[in-house]
Order: structure tokens, then sequence, then C-alpha cells
């Protein structure tokens, strides 16, 4: 059983390490956006050149999916995966299910202003742009916003996890690290 809870810390800090990259992605594409003074206009027609933001939000965007799905699957495997019904029960599932549901919302709206912002870096060219054939830059705080959301559904998915631990491992978790101090 030692071996579970190293390796249920082992994916914790995996999923914690994706999310502070995807977090840290996000700030980096802020700061690398495209701003209007790079738009180049003629006449109607407008381009704007790729910026490196594109990199880092399809970067923030890849380390969000994948901790999502990770962390999901540590939640699923410790609520509906145990094999007797007692050590399955979760501590506290109303509050659980609260964070999970939190979670996935968080994801969700993250996912959506990357997704927009990461498009939008990309090159526009003339006569093509980014809808409409306009050439559309990406707003102050827009991968911000998207970098403290990811922070917020990494949150709450570990605190589903937690909380969906059974009470017998809860405990036995205790015990192993209080002989380990």
């Amino acid at each position: 059983m030692e071996k579970h809870q190293y390796g249920f810390l082992l994916i914790i800090f995996f999923v914690v390490s994706l999310g502070l990259m995807s977090f840290i992605s996000c700030i980096i594409a802020e700061s690398q956006k495209a701003k209007e003074e790079d738009m180049k206009l003629d006449n109607k027609l407008c381009y704007l050149p790729e910026s490196k933001a594109f990199s880092f939000g399809i970067a923030a965007l890849i380390c969000l999916v994948i901790a999502q799905i990770i962390g999901n699957f540590v939640i699923c495997s410790n609520f509906w995966l145990r094999k007797d019904e007692d050590s399955s029960k979760a501590k506290k599932p109303k509050i659980a299910t609260a964070f999970l549901v939190l979670s996935w919302i968080c994801f969700g709206i993250a996912v959506i202003l990357l997704s927009a912002g990461t498009s939008m870096s990309r090159k526009q060219l003339y006569g093509k742009g980014w809808l409409d054939q306009k050439c559309y830059v990406v707003k102050d705080g827009v991968f911000i916003g998207s970098g403290f959301l990811v922070l917020i559904s990494i949150a709450a998915t570990l605190a589903t996890s937690l909380f969906t631990i059974s009470k017998v491992q809860g405990e036995l978790t205790a015990r192993i690290h209080a002989q380990l101090v």
C-alpha cells in the first residue's frame, strides 16, 4: 500500500507541475502577444505577423488538458474503482462534487480563452484576417485571466482528488507520514 501512496503523490506532483507550466506559459504568452502597433494596414486590408504567444498558448493548452485528464483519472480511480465498498466512500462527497464542477467550469472557460487568444496570435494575412477578413489583436489580460483560471481548475481538481480519498486511505497516509517523521 505504501507504493500506492508514493505513486499517488507522484501523480499529484505531475499534475501540479503541468498546471504550473500551463500558468507560466499563459503569463509568457501575455507578454509576447501581438500589439496594435504590429498591425499593418493597406486601405481596408490588414496584416498581422504571427507572435510568439501562439506557441506559448498551444503549450498552455496542452499542459492544461493533460493535467485535467490525469487529475480526473485520479479522481475516478479513487472514487469508483475501489474493490470493497467501505474504502470507496469519499470523505465528503458533496464538497468533492462542488470542487469537481468548479474545476470543469474553470477548465472550460480557460480552454475557450486560450483557444481564442492563441488563434488570434497566428499570422493574419492581407485580405484574410482572423474573422470576416479583419485583423484582431488579443485584448490585454486574456492570457493572464486564463492563467488564473488554470490555477483554479488545477487546485479544484486536486481538492476533489483529496476529498475522494477514502477514510481508510487517509488514516493510512497519516500513519505512513508519522513513520517518516
